[in-house]
């Protein structure tokens, strides 16, 4: 009889996690399972369903090589009769099989899991099955989810950089004498660059990964079963092991680090990768520890092979930012997902699904994701999130949008960047201000205006880019809560300038652009 059944999810392959604390492997059984709700609850990209799929089972066999015993769960290329649908379904039928042979598991046990949905269901599941559930803490983070609401309490406004700063202190990162190394805390201000008029130049191709006969059959069996899914596997090459995830790791430290600070929120056209590091992906399938991840980073500067700017700014996305968003998802879920300050409610246009569109940054951005499952966070902000903020989607559609199309896309990171960085539908708690902007910023950030049908200096007109269009049209819109925000007063006043006859032109633009997507 099994003492205990420790569940292991897709994103927590990680074989130090606290699940494994005490595990007897002559007593104890790892339980893992695929099932087609985690493929289909979001319209899930192939490459996002193949890269969950191909990393469990290889943890599966690493786990069978040190003879543990492993029962697991896999999908057939077809749905098979009595197949379960829900990861409850897959363990209440698990735990009846157990039953009937052995007498089951005395407990249950499981790391915190990423997902409010999947973490209730577990609760159920062990309350429907009498058997106690052991939630151990998620020891991958800096941080914990209550050391987060130690923080948030009494604060009337949740800011990154007191999060940020606190956290380099207590684990001695980038400090030099208790002082932040540099004198600075934040280098944000010199990772703004703009590649050249020439374009980036040579870039250095980040490591892939070829598919191996695992990673081939889970191909196999995701463009069979899931044919309509969105995206390809064509290019499919994430890294599905923690070797894979080091080789990846120390290849962005060496090749594209030092430039990655200057570079970070530009765009170039038909290069997806530029000097950024791929490495969320394997963070948040527990196959890297962020811990390694920050040490490189830092080591990488101390040593001299990448500025301190450079070094900041990747370290502060991954002990900072990711961090802090995983403390507000558990902060204020459930009933985050359901907020909408701005009152958006238009639907997501097709253009996200198929990339069908004459707007040069938008048609890059969405065909490079469903090509790849990926596309580097200014691209998500300021292309992508941005059209989706002017265009007034409702949040919960951009967010289950991004749920699905990103490899990397676990709701406890991607839904408070979504829905209250990008969309501003928290009303401020991840965001100061909406991160709003015209078609000009993505002409200085990038070369996707040349060439373009549309202009991004005029709002209205037939060569208007619907950018800058629904720009005026958002805050005109919003112009009585957004005047409440001291960070927007400029832009405020900028519409203030505006005569109503040009407000009419540009409602009756902006109300033809989304009648024309919808």
């Amino acid at each position: 009889m099994p003492r205990h059944l420790v569940i292991v999810l897709g994103d927590q392959l990680d074989r130090s996690s606290a699940a494994f604390d005490g595990f007897d492997a002559a007593r104890d059984t790892v339980w893992m399972a695929e099932v087609a709700e985690e493929s289909t609850h979001v319209w899930s990209h192939k490459a996002r369903i193949a890269v969950f799929l191909a990393a469990m089972r290889h943890f599966r066999d690493a786990l069978l090589e040190e003879r543990i015993a492993v029962d697991y769960t896999e999908l057939a290329a077809q749905p098979r009769p009595q197949e379960p649908g829900t990861l409850a379904a897959a363990l209440a039928a698990s735990l009846a099989r157990l039953k009937q042979e052995q007498a089951g598991p005395e407990k249950l046990v499981v790391v915190e899991p990423g997902e409010w949905r999947v973490q209730e269901a577990f609760r159920a599941a062990a309350q429907a099955a009498g058997l106690p559930l052991e939630i151990r803490p998620d020891r991958h983070f800096f941080s914990s989810r209550e050391e987060f609401a130690a923080h948030a309490t009494g604060r009337k406004q949740l800011r990154l950089e007191y999060f940020y700063r606190p956290l380099r202190e207590k684990f001695g990162v980038l400090m030099d004498d208790g002082e932040p190394a540099g004198g600075q805390w934040n280098y944000d201000a010199e990772n703004r660059g703009a590649f050249p008029k020439t374009g980036p130049g040579k870039l250095p191709a980040p490591v892939r990964f070829a598919p191996d006969a695992t990673t081939r059959g889970v191909l196999d069996l995701v463009n069979a079963r899931f044919a309509k899914h969105p995206g390809s596997l064509a290019h499919f090459d994430w890294p599905v092991t923690p070797a894979d995830a080091q080789a990846a790791l120390d290849d962005f430290l060496s090749h594209r680090l030092p430039l990655f600070g200057r570079y970070q929120d530009a765009i170039w056209t038909g290069e997806p990768w530029l000097y950024h590091s791929r490495l969320a992906q394997a963070m948040n399938m527990k196959l890297l520890d962020p811990r390694d991840v920050v040490a490189g980073a830092e080591r990488a500067w101390r040593q001299g092979k990448a500025p301190l700017e450079a070094a900041e700014g990747f370290i502060r996305q991954v002990i900072g930012w990711r961090e802090y968003v995983r403390g507000v998802y558990w902060q204020f879920m459930p009933e985050y997902l359901d907020r909408n300050a701005l009152n958006a409610a238009m639907p997501l246009p097709n253009l996200y699904w198929t990339g069908d569109t004459d707007m040069n940054c938008l048609r890059d951005a969405v065909g490079q994701t469903l090509a790849y499952g990926y596309a580097h966070h200014i691209q998500r902000l300021m292309v992508t999130g941005l059209f989706a903020l002017l265009f007034g989607v409702a949040p919960q559609r951009v967010h289950e949008w991004y749920l699905a199309v990103y490899v990397d896309a676990v709701e406890w990171v991607e839904l408070p960047n979504t829905l209250g960085m990008s969309q501003f539908a928290d009303g401020g708690v991840m965001a100061s201000k909406p991160y709003c902007a015209t078609g000009a910023y993505i002409d200085r950030m990038s070369n996707a205006c040349k060439g373009c049908r549309y202009d991004p200096k005029q709002s209205t007109g037939p060569d208007a880019c619907p950018f800058t269009t629904l720009y005026w049209d958002f805050l005109a819109r919003h112009q009585k809560l957004l005047a409440k925000n001291q960070r927007m007063t400029m832009q405020l006043k900028n519409v203030g300038r505006k005569d109503a006859a040009d407000l009419r032109a540009i409602r009756r633009q902006a109300d033809a652009v989304r009648e024309r997507l919808s």
